[in-house]
C-alpha cells in the first residue's frame, strides 16, 4: 500500500519512519521542506508539493497542526490535490464539527475519509504503541487496519466521524488537567521543604497516582524541558480547542481557562517550544521557585 504523510513535525516524522520500517512505500510532505529533509536518508520519498505527495498515494495521513492547516493544504492551494479514489485519514487533534466538515469535503472530491487521532508521543510512535481512536465507516476502518496496526497494538473503532475527535479531546483534557494538578501539588511540597520522594512514595501507593507523574518528575526537579515530545504551545492550542468544543456542549470550562492562562504565561516566558510540563514554571512563579 502506498502511503503519504502530510505534516512531518515531531509525530508525523516518526509515523512516516515507522511505516517505512514496517514495509510500506512511504512519501512525505511538510510545509517547511527543510523539516522533512532528514526523512530522505531512510528512503522516504519527498515530493515538492502536497499534491505530488497525494498523487503518489492510496492512503493519505494528515498529521497537520490544525483544521486551518488542513484547509490550506488540501483546499486552498494553487494546484488542488486530487483526492478522487483516495482515503484521507486525519490523525491530528481537531474539533468534531471540523472533522465532520472535512469528511464532507473529501467525499465531495471523490475520496473517502476516516478520522484516527492518536494518543501517545515519540516513544510510542517508534514502538508502534500509539493509541489509535478511529471514527467513520466501519468497512473503511477495516481497510485501513494494516496501516493502523503498524502504528498501534490495538487500534479501536469508536463510532462515527466526530466521535473519535471528541474522545481525543477528552483524553487531551486529562493531559492538561493532570499536568497542572500535579505541578501545583509538587510546587507546594517543595516550597514547604518536604522530601519529594516521601511525597511520591505516598502518592504511588494511593488511588491518586497516575504514571505520567513519574514520567515527568525529573523535568520538574531539574527545571529542564528542552526535550519536547509535545511542546507547550501545542498544549495551549488543544486547550483552546477544548474550551470551544466543551463550551458549545454546555460544559463549564473555567478550569481550562486557568490552564490556558498558565500556558500563555509559560509561552511568554520562553517555554513555548519546550515540553508541555514547563507548565510547572508558570504555575510556580518561575524556575527555582519550588525549591
Amino acid at each position: 500500500m502506498e502511503v503519504s504523510v502530510l505534516g512531518t513535525g515531531l509525530l508525523g516524522g516518526e509515523i512516516a519512519i515507522r511505516l517505512k520500517d514496517q514495509g510500506f512505500a512511504v512519501s512525505a510532505w511538510n510545509r517547511t521542506a527543510q523539516k522533512a529533509a532528514p526523512l530522505a536518508t531512510v528512503g522516504i520519498r519527498l515530493p515538492e508539493t502536497a499534491a505530488g505527495a497525494i498523487a503518489d498515494a492510496e492512503l493519505v495521513l494528515l498529521l497537520l497542526a490544525d483544521a486551518n492547516a488542513i484547509e490550506a493544504t488540501l483546499f486552498a492551494t494553487d494546484s488542488l490535490p486530487d483526492l478522487a479514489g483516495r482515503t484521507v485519514v486525519q490523525m491530528g487533534t481537531i474539533a468534531p464539527l471540523e472533522s465532520q466538515a472535512l469528511s464532507e469535503r473529501v467525499a465531495a472530491a471523490g475520496g473517502a475519509y476516516l478520522e484516527a487521532p492518536v494518543l501517545g508521543s515519540l516513544p510510542e510512535a517508534r514502538a508502534g504503541k500509539l493509541l489509535v481512536m478511529a471514527g467513520g465507516d466501519a468497512a473503511l476502518y477495516r481497510r485501513c487496519l494494516p496501516v493502523l496496526e503498524a502504528l498501534s497494538q490495538e487500534p479501536r473503532h469508536i463510532g462515527g466521524v466526530g466521535q473519535a475527535a471528541a474522545l481525543k479531546l477528552a483524553m487531551n483534557q486529562l493531559i492538561a488537567g493532570l499536568t497542572a494538578s500535579f505541578a501545583l501539588s509538587l510546587g507546594l511540597v517543595r516550597k514547604a521543604g518536604l522530601d519529594v520522594e516521601q511525597f511520591m512514595g505516598m502518592l504511588r501507593g494511593s488511588a491518586l497516582y497516575a504514571p505520567t507523574f513519574d514520567k515527568k518528575l525529573d523535568k520538574y526537579l531539574q527545571h529542564d524541558y528542552a526535550s519536547a515530545n509535545f511542546p507547550l504551545k501545542h498544549l495551549l492550542k488543544d486547550v483552546r480547542l477544548m474550551q470551544s468544543v466543551m463550551g458549545e456542549a454546555g460544559i463549564d470550562t473555567g478550569l481550562l481557562e486557568a490552564v490556558a492562562a498558565a500556558a500563555e504565561r509559560g509561552i511568554a516566558a520562553g517555554y513555548g517550544d519546550m515540553d508541555y510540563s514547563a507548565l510547572y514554571e508558570a504555575l510556580n512563579q518561575g524556575p527555582g521557585a519550588g525549591r
